[in-house]
């Protein structure tokens, strides 16, 4: 058994002096979702998640990518998401890395082998929180789920105005698709029980500036119970 992950509480992770600033500047605030939500869950596969039970140590020597156990709890916690939505009749879309396009195009961030990638972006979505024949599995290049990849096609398809978002790592693939939803114009509410980092401090940075900037970062219940409000709106 590994121990708990002991992640800060991003509300507070930075200074109270840093905070002030924030706060007299008009940062941070709740945007208000809108009627038409979907799910996005981005990179969730084998090789980021690690094995259960399973330091972050240990896991990076199978897969450097690892985020070892900090993604057991968020996992779970994707999974009650999602049966939600599916039983709302809420889209969901999946992320994952295109290992012909990275081979190609290059990699979302540096240090990657060309014989690291198969392994790493090959690895299956976690099954735990596997995509359904009918739910759309996104490949893409960088980090960011809309950089040259049909994602905003998909999601005006649908008519989506706001994203619920999860998955990992929150520094890097979430926070850089946070950031190009919020300026392609969705509303955006990051999950907090539901995205995951290898670093817990880089974590809770992350969600404390996407809130601050891009996008609302609330509570698993939060998120639940505006799908459930929604639904009830459609019936």
């Amino acid at each position: 058994m590994t121990d708990p992950v002991q992640v800060p509480d991003w509300r507070t992770v930075f200074p109270e002096e840093e905070r002030r600033i924030y706060e007299a500047a008009r940062f941070g605030g709740l945007l208000e979702p809108g009627s038409r939500p979907a799910i996005m869950v981005i990179d969730v596969v084998e090789s980021f998640a690690g094995r259960a039970g399973e330091g972050i140590l240990d896991a990076i020597e199978q897969y450097r990518t690892s985020c070892g156990p900090a993604g057991e709890g968020a996992i779970d916690a994707i999974a009650t998401l999602l049966d939600l939505a599916r039983e709302t009749d809420v889209p969901v879309v999946y992320t994952k890395g295109s290992v012909v396009d990275k081979f190609h195009a290059g990699d979302s961030v540096k240090g990657t082998r060309p014989d690291e990638i198969a392994s790493v972006y090959g690895a299956p979505i976690v099954s735990r929180i596997a995509p359904l024949e009918s739910e759309y599995v996104l490949e893409k290049t960088k980090a960011s789920a809309f950089f040259g990849t049909p994602m905003t096609s998909f999601l005006q398809r649908h008519g989506v105005d706001t994203l619920l978002v999860c998955g990992t790592s929150t520094s890097g693939c979430v926070r850089a698709s946070v950031v190009d939803a919020f300026s392609h114009g969705y509303r955006v509410w990051v999950v907090e029980d539901c995205v995951f980092d290898r670093a817990p401090t880089s974590h809770a940075v992350n969600l404390y500036e996407m809130n601050q900037k891009y996008a609302s970062v609330v509570t698993l219940d939060d998120a639940c119970q505006y799908l459930r409000v929604v639904a009830k709106g459609q019936a």
